[in-house]
């Protein structure tokens, strides 16, 4: 994502009663299978986690992605290295 210039595309999630789950503000799918999709949004890194997953709908020139399947649960991990804080909070 180094490279990239990220869109300011609104991101937001909606779980269909986790039978599926409708994700806009997405830049690129990383990676898919039943059990889990994985997603670079305008928010950063998202995975989704659950069984028999299929991607219904993937159009990243719009950032929508909807997803059928049972979720069990969705994560959000940022890619950039944390900078460490001293005791009162100052940068090391």
């Amino acid at each position: 994502m180094s490279d990239k210039i990220i869109e300011s595309k609104a991101h937001s999630f909606l779980s269909r009663e986790r039978d599926g789950i409708d994700v806009s503000g997405v830049l690129d799918v990383i990676s898919f299978d039943e059990s889990g999709v994985v997603m670079e949004t305008s928010c950063g890194s998202m995975a989704v986690e659950g069984e028999g997953l299929h991607v219904t709908v993937l159009n990243l020139a719009d950032g929508m992605v909807n997803i059928d399947g049972r979720i069990s649960g969705v994560y959000y991990f940022d890619n950039s290295p944390q900078v460490k804080r001293g005791l009162f909070g100052k940068k090391k």
